[in-house]
């Protein structure tokens, strides 16, 4: 198990975060890989994080299990698992520094998209479910989802137009990610991502993710959304800039 006080301090509130996410505060949990690279390298931020929210996963199925949408999930399910072997060989084949790169870069330009939102209105039209949509951003939701396991933004840009039920488009979230997590988890033994290491480290932060589905719940009937995302949002967009620049620098970029 990993014993650095300096990971705690930030993997602590990035697991408590992933708890707060679930428990309503939906993309929030983003952060949790980007925060805890401070730390780790980014891919070993994920490995830990993994086993967490495969458990997590486990009671998310079943409390969705009759919300969801076939007609989504059929078309994204494929795309996404190509979207994981694409990001399993970009792992294996590219340098920290890059993957540095790659996460900030996820962490950012998912916080310029949520910034684009705010000013988009809530009269538009439900879009259908399209072949052409769902193979692009079900590709993006499972690469981005081995890297950093941050498939939560190409999911929702594909997802958020076809304006489902709350209940069914977070039960379409949950077994589609549930799915990908579980099929990627033996592509990280592969990689040499489940260690002994950082799988006591997952079961020493798991008691306190699940909490935090409860802070989560709780935290949604009292604090402002806009402020609480507001916070979040600037502390991803500041974390997601310093690593680019960690990644660029153990490149030699500048």
């Amino acid at each position: 198990m990993i014993t650095d006080s300096y990971f705690y301090l930030l993997a602590v509130p990035a697991v408590i975060l992933v708890g707060i996410g679930k428990g309503g505060f939906a993309g929030v949990g983003l952060l949790s890989v980007p925060l805890m690279a401070l730390a780790v390298p980014p891919m070993q931020a994920a490995a830990i994080m993994l086993p967490i929210l495969m458990a997590q996963d486990l009671v998310g199925v079943w409390a969705f299990r009759r919300d969801f949408s076939v007609r989504d999930l059929k078309l994204l399910l494929p795309s996404g698992l190509l979207g994981l072997v694409a990001g399993y060989v970009f792992v294996r084949e590219v340098p920290n520094g890059a993957i540095l790169i790659l996460v900030g870069l996820i962490a950012t330009l998912f916080v310029g998209w949520q910034i684009a939102r705010w000013g988009v209105g809530k009269g538009h039209v439900a879009s259908d479910a399209a072949v052409a949509p769902a193979a692009i951003w079900g590709t993006a939701t499972g690469f981005t989802s081995f890297v950093a396991n941050a498939g939560g933004p190409p999911f929702q840009v594909y997802m958020m137009p076809r304006r489902l039920p709350p209940r069914v488009f977070a039960g379409t979230s949950t077994l589609l990610f549930a799915v990908l997590n579980y099929v990627k988890f033996p592509a990280y033994v592969q990689l040499g991502l489940a260690t002994s290491e950082n799988l006591l480290t997952s079961a020493a932060l798991l008691p306190l993710a699940i909490a935090s589905i409860s802070a989560g719940v709780w935290l949604v009937r009292r604090v402002p959304e806009e402020s609480f995302y507001r916070i979040v949002y600037g502390l991803t967009l500041a974390v997601g800039l310093k690593l680019v620049w960690d990644g660029a620098r153990e490149l030699a970029i500048f």
